[in-house]
């Protein structure tokens, strides 16, 4: 009996700090990006996000952005960084966290290419110069950013050829890429590799990655390409790196 009460103490004041009442969270310590150094920072297991939290701080992972909430008003992690269209959302829906007034990192989304493959990197990139010219990019882009309709049309008139295309992605990097609801691969990412494999004539097949791990599948053969990759240094030695698609922004998130 009051085991079963402590659980559901326990329920209840989760369900009551996300919900945005219950006890004060503790006082907010990062105020600037300086003061992410030594801290435990909230990331979504499997993402870009999660790297960054590794190299500023004490990484604590989570599944999902209502359980780094949940933990960061309870206090066991002082901020959370995540990307910013996921971080717009949890703003939006619980007033008692904010974000800090500058990104952390800001980077282009390109795809990953065996450095040896020049030959797909060119066609890539003539693929990319399509899609950016017919409104294809930006639409994607606006839909997964901004909630905007977009329907994605593939051209009729591609000489389909044999074979397919492999991709290394992560499934946790919303909305880049991700698991829907029925368990298939979806996001900004994705459709993207899909539009470019329907310009070259090929199916796309998904292999799916640890976010570390995308360019290492590159790099020893494992995948065509590869998606999701956070920029490293020295990468460009390493692999060779398309014209960019779209931009990512990884933002930080702390209690008010």
């Amino acid at each position: 009996m009051i085991r079963k009460l402590v659980v559901t103490m326990f329920v209840v004041l989760a369900v009551a700090l996300i919900a945005g009442c219950g006890p004060s969270p503790p006082p907010n310590l990062v105020h600037t990006l300086d003061d992410l150094n030594g801290r435990v920072i909230g990331a979504i297991a499997g993402t870009p996000s999660e790297r960054l939290a590794n190299e500023f701080g004490i990484a604590q992972s989570f599944a999902s952005g209502d359980e780094l909430i949940y933990h960061l008003l309870a206090g066991t992690i002082d901020c959370v960084i995540v990307e910013s269209s996921v971080a717009a959302e949890l703003v939006s829906a619980h007033s008692r966290v904010r974000l800090l007034g500058e990104p952390l990192l800001v980077y282009d989304l390109r795809f990953a290419v065996a450095i040896e493959n020049r030959e797909l990197l060119r066609a890539v990139n003539e693929a990319l110069a399509t899609l950016r010219a017919n409104g294809t990019l930006r639409g994607l882009s606006d839909m997964y950013f901004s909630g905007r309709r977009f329907t994605y049309v593939p051209p009729e008139d591609v000489i389909r050829r044999p074979g397919y295309l492999s991709l290394a992605v992560s499934a946790y990097s919303p909305p880049f890429s991700f698991r829907n609801e029925h368990g298939y691969f979806s996001g900004l990412d994705i459709d993207v590799a899909r539009a470019v494999c329907d310009l070259l004539g090929v199916e796309l097949m998904i292999i799916e990655y640890d976010a570390w791990e995308l360019v290492r599948a590159v790099r020893y053969g494992r995948a065509d390409l590869a998606l999701g990759w956070l920029p490293g240094e020295g990468d460009e030695q390493l692999i060779n790196i398309s014209e960019p698609y779209a931009i990512a922004e990884h933002v930080v998130v702390v209690r008010r």
